[in-house]
């Protein structure tokens, strides 16, 4: 099953991406000011992930849908 964790921004260069679903941090998904991004991995929990708050896809879908994360319609 995927699993979701947000951190900041700053800690994505010390992920190993041969880890996470995402190949680099260009295709992460990040809050609207940058300063958080969302990695996504399946199986086990990579060891620069542990401890973090993990999501699940509807978890994950529901804080995206805030304002931090999508822009607000006009």
């Amino acid at each position: 099953m995927r699993r979701y964790v947000i951190v900041d921004s700053a800690e994505a260069s010390s992920f190993d991406f041969s880890q996470l679903v995402d190949i680099d941090e260009a295709y992460s998904r990040k809050n609207l000011d940058g300063s958080k991004i969302v990695a996504r991995f399946e199986g086990e929990t990579p060891s620069f992930l542990e401890g973090e708050t993990q999501y699940t896809n509807a978890e994950i879908l529901s804080i995206l849908a805030g304002t931090e994360w999508t822009p607000e319609e006009i």
